[in-house]
């Protein structure tokens, strides 16, 4: 485990000091380390999938935990020091260890060494979202995901309709998973520490795909809908629809949606149905 001090240490042997443009933000405490781990339900079985890992404080609590870890990194000198260090702290577990120099944006299952089925990860707040909406569409062995984010991204993923700070990540996240808040993270635990609390998210994969809708057009549904939160869906959707010719009422009365609803009103499964007429 890395406490305060070796994660300075760790930190000054590589001349990093933590940026703001890469969300860098190290964890410090083992206590966290070790409660996210328990709350990531992870198997003996599981392929965790990393993103961010940094200087690996994480890591090295997830090692003994699952059957391998594939850790993608976007800054080199963390992703060519992580392994060394997996072997400096805990060599029985170093080789479960894959490193992956890249953007999490553009990975796909090529790039990486095993197939994961679970995410666990520290994610940089200004592309949490995307990272795991991402992830999800381009890894379907991902079953199971357990991340930190800031506490009102975390609160927006988990959130229901008719809450409101419902909006396009929590439908696009329903579409894929269920998701529900799993704790509170403080600041402290950081080093540096952020001006922002942080919240546990966990999710799992739905079974079966909700619909054989094209997700493109549902997604861009999704965000014509809340692209003004106040819009009916009858002037939300005009757009969309793209044609003077379109009856926008009309399609919402097939798919059993009152026109004059809102975005923030309709269930993931309330939009499929819009897609589907």
């Amino acid at each position: 485990m890395l406490g305060p001090a070796e994660v300075r240490r760790l930190a000054e042997e590589l001349g990093i000091r933590p940026t703001k443009k890469l969300g860098q933000n190290f964890v410090h405490d083992p206590n966290t380390v070790r409660k996210i781990v328990a709350a990531a339900d992870l198997t003996p079985d599981d392929t965790v999938l990393e993103v961010g890992p940094g200087l690996g404080s994480l890591t090295l609590a997830l090692l003994p935990n699952a059957k391998r870890v594939v850790a993608v990194e976007i800054d080199p000198p963390l992703a060519k020091r992580l392994p060394q260090t997996a072997r400096e702290l805990d060599p029985e577990n170093a080789d479960k260890l894959h490193v992956v120099l890249k953007d999490a944006m553009r990975v796909t299952s090529d790039d990486l060494a095993a197939a994961p089925t679970a995410i666990v990860a520290n994610l940089p707040y200004n592309v949490a979202v995307p990272v795991v909406l991402h992830l999800l569409n381009e890894l379907p062995t991902l079953k199971k995901g357990l991340v930190m984010v800031q506490a009102e991204v975390a609160d927006r993923m988990a959130a229901k309709p008719g809450s409101k700070i419902y909006g396009v990540p929590s439908v696009k996240l329903a579409w894929y998973a269920e998701a529900k808040k799993a704790g509170p993270v403080g600041r402290n635990v950081f080093w540096p520490a952020p001006n922002v609390d942080s919240g546990l998210v966990s999710f799992h994969r739905h079974e079966n795909p909700l619909s054989t809708v094209d997700k493109a057009r549902l997604f861009t549904i999704i965000d014509a809908a809340f692209a003004q939160r106040r819009k009916t869906l009858r002037a939300a959707l005009k757009g969309w629809a793209g044609s003077e010719n379109v009856n926008v009422d009309e399609l919402l009365h097939k798919a059993g949606i009152d026109p004059q609803a809102r975005g923030e009103q309709l269930s993931v499964i309330d939009f499929i149905r819009i897609a589907e007429v």
